[in-house]
């Protein structure tokens, strides 16, 4: 039954070991109505090249499934990896969607980049989500959390019994995402991840990055809200927020930038579309410097 709390999407995950990102092909098993989260473009920075080879890895798992894919979906604006929509879409077909805060996140490094061309308004993608909205996959019905806090366009798709919260949370035993880049706040991801664990306990939770905890032998990417409000080092349920925050805080000052944010965000916030060609047919990113 569409909208039923018992809807159970299947979630075939992709890893990308260059980037530590997980990437998703969600569906209906009823229907094979899918979706395709937050799909990575292969950078390599020491050539400059890319390649779709990640994304075909997505795209044959669409083949092989007779899969008809409706919507490419992205969690945010990444900072860690070059966005394979563009590509994706290309193949398969589907609306391009991400939060209508990507907005204000175009605007700052629109800036930052000197892009004088480029429209700030999101007309890149095809459908921009307001938190609250709803769509379906399928008979799948799923709606749109906005979880703002580790970039303001960050949003969580809650798809049936499953959630994808991009970067709001990491798995339990390694806590949750930085707050340092620009419109990112502490106390706000606080509030974000209390909608995201305000969920039926036994929501699936899929998470957008891994980087295997010490510990640990095996990169994970799926927990529950149970488990995250158990077990999770830096959010569990006997943190008050003014803990969280200053936990937060300090451990942001502590971290490097990213290997590709220069070039990953100048890409994704015209929705993976890479630059226009020069006159000599080449295209090209542009590097900011002492601007970060």
């Amino acid at each position: 039954m569409p909208g039923s709390k018992l809807s159970k999407p299947a979630v075939k995950a992709f890893f990308d070991t260059a980037t530590f990102s997980v990437s998703y092909v969600v569906h209906d098993p009823e229907t094979a109505r899918a979706a395709i989260i937050d799909a990575v473009l292969d950078y390599d920075p020491d050539s400059g090249r890319t390649s779709t080879q990640s994304a075909a890895k997505l795209l044959d798992y669409v083949a092989q499934h007779d899969l008809n894919v409706e919507w490419v979906l992205e969690t945010h604006i990444h900072a860690d990896h070059l966005s394979a929509a563009p590509h994706v879409q290309s193949v398969a077909g589907g609306k391009t969607a991400l939060g209508n805060d990507v907005t204000r996140v175009q605007s700052t490094f629109a800036e930052i980049y000197n892009i004088k061309d480029l429209a700030v308004n999101g007309s890149q993608f095809d459908q921009l989500f307001m938190d609250g909205d709803r769509f379906t996959i399928g008979n799948i019905e799923a709606r749109v959390m906005a979880t703002p806090g580790h970039t303001p366009a960050c949003i969580t798709y809650v798809i049936g019994d499953a959630a994808f919260v991009g970067d709001t949370l990491f798995m339990p035993d390694f806590g949750t995402a930085r707050t340092d880049f620009p419109g990112g706040s502490a106390s706000q991801l606080y509030a974000s991840i209390q909608k995201i664990l305000s969920l039926p306990e036994d929501t699936r939770l899929f998470m957008c990055h891994d980087y295997k905890a010490p510990g640990r032998d095996d990169y994970a990417w799926e927990t529950s809200v149970a488990k995250q409000r158990q077990d999770n080092i830096h959010i569990n349920d006997s943190v008050t927020e003014d803990e969280f925050v200053a936990l937060r805080e300090a451990r942001d000052t502590q971290l490097g930038v990213p290997k590709l944010l220069l070039p990953s965000i100048q890409v994704n916030i015209r929705a993976g579309h890479l630059p226009d060609a020069e006159d000599n047919g080449v295209q090209y990113l542009k590097l900011p410097l002492n601007a970060i």
